[in-house]
């Protein structure tokens, strides 16, 4: 037993070294070891969020008249049910029998000048805003704009705190953006995400005019008005529809940049109304094919269908079938982008257009004139166009009281005589109107104009240049 005590001494001794040990062998290991960094870094919007609260408001909206739905706005025929914009807390977006709707808005100034959406107060009688600090004022609507969704009001308070205003044409998709609002009356809800694109469309055709910023920040009813935040706790955009078929939020949100807000709010502050620049073209997007007809190594840039007689783009020397490529400098990609640009200028203002015509470009001076509303349906795309012989067109010579009112030279053109078909009228083409090419080819008689129709044949694009009253420019379809 005594050696067997003697054999176990020593390894309890080792034990008990090695156990006492442990820690320093550990504490060495870690000091050795390189310190590991988290693998993701998400932001806190803590302080961002106690920043930006006390220039939020909540608006509450009630009118006493009835008041129009989303479906009785103008265009709302083309507007895809799947596509919303949220005011308030309730179902239908804007009562009909008057009531009350909600939404969201920030101060843009000490003074009390607040930013909301026009769709938020269209047709309100009474306006209240309620403050982070419960706080309640009337408010009165200073000016308001449908074609960019923006309104402006007016409480009479003091040393209020006005939310600082950030550069929206820096944001990049993937950046990080904050949403505060009152979705469904839950007032000062914080919502977060990131930019999913930049410069997009809108499906409603009364909103050319507006680069949308796309999100997938959480949105609902109640949100519209309020600010999109960067992670500077900047202004960057003013929350305003969603696309849905289901009513609530599915990851696709919309704001309107900050730049365009601020511009449409200084004009309306000042004149009360907001005025916009127009070139007076038709434009389509560039499609591959077409690309490859003109000369462009990709499909890029904006279509000129037509150009409105007498218009800037006229003037200017602007012709159907150029491509716009850019704009004062800046790059047209999208047919979509064009639009936005102009419309920020004011009326007078001169712009540089850089076009592609027959495989050169060349820049266009142009001296904008003053948007309107029949401007702004001459603007949007025309429909598809019309065929010819086989849909019932008929030809005949321009008559010279015609041609003095057109400003044609002898023997340019011919004039429809009759339109015999469905689809020839659907597509926009009319008696009276002047063909003065048909794919390329000019024609100044009716038989000139039977034998270029009859080189196009079945399957292919039959492209007409249009001359009437208001425009010249391209109407296409298939040749049936």
């Amino acid at each position: 037993m005594a050696s067997n005590r003697s054999l176990l001494a020593p390894t309890a001794f080792l034990l008990t070294t090695l156990l006492a040990a442990t820690p320093a062998i550990a504490q060495t290991a870690a000091a050795a070891a390189p310190a590991r960094a988290a693998l993701v870094q998400l932001p806190d919007f803590t302080a961002l969020v106690d920043q930006v609260t006390p220039s939020v408001v909540n608006i509450e909206a009630s009118s006493q008249a009835p008041r129009r739905d989303l479906q009785n706005l103008p265009g709302a025929e083309a507007l895809p049910e799947i596509f919303r914009r949220f005011i308030g807390p309730g179902m239908p977006p804007l009562p009909r029998g008057g009531g009350v709707s909600s939404g969201t808005g920030f101060v843009t100034s000490a003074d009390g000048y607040i930013l909301t959406n026009h769709h938020v107060i269209e047709g309100a009688d009474r306006v209240i805003v309620r403050f982070s600090d419960r706080r309640e004022m009337e408010a009165r609507i200073v000016g308001s704009d449908p074609l960019s969704d923006i309104a402006v009001l007016k409480v009479e308070a003091r040393g209020l705190n006005p939310v600082r205003i950030g550069d929206a044409r820096s944001l990049r998709p993937g950046q990080w953006v904050v949403a505060i609002g009152s979705p469904f009356g839950f007032d000062y809800s914080v919502t977060a995400g990131v930019v999913s694109g930049i410069n997009r469309r809108s499906m409603d055709p009364g909103q050319q005019y507006v680069p949308f910023i796309q999100t997938d920040v959480a949105i609902n009813r109640g949100n519209s008005g309020g600010p999109l935040l960067n992670v500077r706790g900047e202004v960057v955009g003013v929350n305003s529809q969603i696309y849905s078929n289901t009513g609530g939020f599915i990851g696709v949100s919309f704001a309107i940049p900050i730049d365009v807000a601020m511009n449409t709010a200084r004009q309306l502050r000042e004149t009360g109304e907001v005025r916009r620049g127009v070139l007076g073209v038709q434009i389509a997007e560039v499609s591959r094919e077409r690309a490859g007809e003109l000369g462009l190594p990709r499909p890029v840039g904006a279509f000129v269908n037509s150009v409105n007689n007498g218009s800037a783009a006229d003037r200017a020397g602007i012709r159907p079938g150029d491509v716009i490529l850019a704009f004062n400098g800046r790059e047209i990609m999208n047919a979509s982008d064009l639009p936005p640009q102009v419309g920020l200028l004011a009326p007078g203002s001169r712009a540089t257009v850089s076009v592609h015509r027959g495989g050169a470009r060349r820049d266009l001076v142009v001296t904008l004139d003053a948007l309107d509303g029949a401007a702004v349906a001459a603007a949007r795309p025309s429909a598809p166009a019309a065929t010819a012989n086989p849909l019932g067109l008929v030809a005949e010579p321009v008559d010279a009281a015609t041609r003095e009112r057109l400003g044609l030279g002898a023997r340019e053109g011919v004039r429809i005589a009759r339109v015999g078909s469905a689809l020839a009228r659907q597509a926009g083409l009319n008696p009276g109107d002047v063909v003065l090419a048909v794919n390329g080819t000019e024609v100044g008689t009716p038989q000139a104009f039977e034998t270029a129709l009859g080189r196009v044949e079945s399957g292919q694009t039959l492209r007409l240049l249009v001359r009437n009253a208001t425009s010249t420019g391209f109407v296409e379809l298939p040749m049936p």
